[in-house]
């Protein structure tokens, strides 16, 4: 992760504390800038929030934009570790994606923060990295992102290739579109202080269901 080249120039080696630290200062990052947004939220902001001062936010980050980079790069990485796990399991095409849905819908809801972040993208900060650095990480995040959606294109045309996915869908398109879908989970979907981890997955499998019930070719989501 990028935490570490932050620890590798300050000339200090990495240990488990340093780590904890780093990633309690994008926890709280993650809910400053989900409940803010980028331009609303500040350093100060973040080092109330963690209880600190700003010296040890700018220990580890140069500036804001680095740390939503940061933050970025960190939801990014949740979602491929989980959707990749995901994608190993046996199946057919359609199969893997319904799982790959599924676990992208549920990492979205336990980690709704840093995913947020996420779904703010990038895409508004184009001109705003201007040093070298900045420009490194905006490329590092959206080879990530395009990586990304390549497991869910390739699930795709595998079940196209098997059969389980109607031939004739864009695939681009559907891809895009049900990426879409489950991202928008970071505007409606709140966690309830009552809710289980079991609500969570089902919440998970029903989203998953409807999005490819109309790509199978009998518009059926799971193979009995």
């Amino acid at each position: 992760m990028h935490r570490e080249w932050a620890v590798k120039t300050r000339g200090q080696e990495e240990s488990g504390d340093l780590v904890e630290s780093v990633v309690e200062i994008l926890d709280c990052a993650a809910l400053c800038f989900t409940e803010m947004g980028f331009q609303g939220t500040s350093i100060d902001d973040v080092a109330r929030r963690l209880g600190a001062t700003k010296g040890r936010i700018y220990h580890y980050f140069r500036s804001k934009t680095d740390l939503f980079f940061e933050v970025h790069r960190e939801g990014m990485k949740r979602l491929m570790d989980a959707v990749s796990d995901a994608m190993t399991t046996e199946g057919t095409g359609c199969e893997k994606l319904l799982r790959m849905i599924e676990t992208h819908a549920l990492t979205m809801m336990r980690n709704i923060a840093y995913e947020a972040v996420v779904v703010q993208g990038v895409h508004m900060h184009r001109l705003s990295a201007t040093t070298p650095e900045q420009r490194v990480s905006l490329d590092e995040i959206m080879d990530i992102r395009n990586r990304f959606e390549q497991l869910f294109v390739d699930a795709f045309r595998e079940g196209q290739a098997d059969g389980s996915i109607r031939e004739g869908a864009d695939v681009s398109l559907a891809v895009k579109g049900m990426l879409g879908a489950v991202n928008w989970m970071t505007i409606w979907y709140r966690p309830r202080p009552d809710e289980t981890p079991e609500q969570q997955q089902a919440r998970a499998s029903r989203v998953a269901e409807l999005l490819i019930g109309g790509i199978a070719p009998d518009h059926t989501s799971r193979s009995s």
